[in-house]
């Protein structure tokens, strides 16, 4: 790395600086966090923390005592590491077989880990309240990889646009404008924030529908244009195309359940508010995630791909009935 990474510009966690090595480890839930919101996989995310705490350790004492603000040059170097990788995954993502979706994570993961912007913008609050949701998150994915740590570095984490410019080797005002396409995208693509109450209620509501095995009941919790998409890579069998209208979604949804009666669904906690954890055994073998709208089901994300799974408990998190 650059000379520019070992100045005393401030970190995105506010903090004076401190050279305590105790200190520059604890930076890790945040990193990952940071990584997980520009890459959309935990295992992407571990590799970006992993690869920035071998730089770190890599240089020698003299090398460290010289970076002013450790927790700054953290962020800067994973920063880096994971706009690198976003075009190595959109290169792989290529390759995948089916829909590619965000790994869903556990409601509490990242709790606390971006600050509060104290805004009053609703806007801007759905950014921040669900910015590890799988709403947000697909619409990241079609930004451009600079565009995208712009967007989350600046928004998310309130990085300095002076900052988040030597990571993606641009000017100031030239990143400004990156946030703001960034900004722009999420704004055309997000409605409004849905009360958590009312998420959850849709999604009990769309779980006893499923149950039941009643397509009638079921399609009444779809929205008109509701769309499904099943990320399994190949691995699993699953509908590799999207799958829109309420009565191809409901039938889709109870097909699985009458084919597959060995999965049980429980209601869970996740970024998304509550979702559908499917277990064989103990074992979690899906997650289904929805999108509410209007008290309505707009997006049903299935994740099947075990490789995005691993992070997940074998027995219920804060089940729910």
């Amino acid at each position: 790395m650059g000379d520019d990474v070992k100045d005393g510009a401030a970190a995105a966690s506010g903090r004076e600086p401190d050279h305590d090595l105790g200190d520059v480890f604890a930076e890790r839930r945040r990193l990952l966090s940071l990584a997980y919101r520009m890459t959309g996989t935990l295992a992407d995310a571990e590799d970006v923390v992993q690869e920035t705490y071998v730089r770190w350790y890599r240089q020698d004492e003299a090398e460290r005592a010289e970076i002013l603000n450790p927790a700054g040059w953290l962020t800067r170097v994973a920063s880096r590491i994971a706009l690198d990788l976003l075009a190595s995954a959109r290169r792989r993502r290529e390759r995948y077989i089916g829909q590619w979706l965000p790994e869903p994570v556990p409601a509490d993961l990242f709790d606390g880990t971006a600050p509060s912007s104290g805004t009053s913008d609703p806007l801007e609050r759905v950014t921040l309240d669900d910015a590890v949701s799988t709403a947000l998150l697909v619409v990241l994915e079609a930004m451009t990889p600079a565009q995208r740590v712009a967007f989350v570095l600046h928004d998310v984490f309130a990085v300095p646009f002076d900052e988040i410019g030597r990571v993606v080797g641009r000017t100031p005002a030239a990143v400004r404008q990156l946030a703001a396409s960034g900004r722009r995208q999420v704004r055309e693509n997000r409605t409004a924030a849905v009360p958590r109450d009312e998420h959850d209620r849709t999604v009990r509501a769309f779980l006893r529908a499923a149950q039941a095995g009643d397509v009638e009941q079921l399609v009444r919790v779809l929205a008109p244009d509701v769309q499904l998409r099943t990320d399994a890579n190949g691995l699993v069998t699953a509908a590799r195309n999207v799958v829109e209208g309420p009565d191809r979604v409901a039938r889709l949804v109870l097909g699985v359940g009458a084919k597959m009666p060995e999965l049980v669904p429980t209601l869970e906690r996740t970024a998304d508010g509550l979702s559908v954890v499917f277990r064989t055994g103990e074992v979690v073998t899906g997650i289904m995630t929805l999108h509410v709208e209007n008290e309505l089901v707009t997006d049903v994300w299935i994740v099947l791909n075990p490789a995005k799974l691993t992070h997940w408990l074998p027995l219920p998190r804060t089940a729910e009935r």
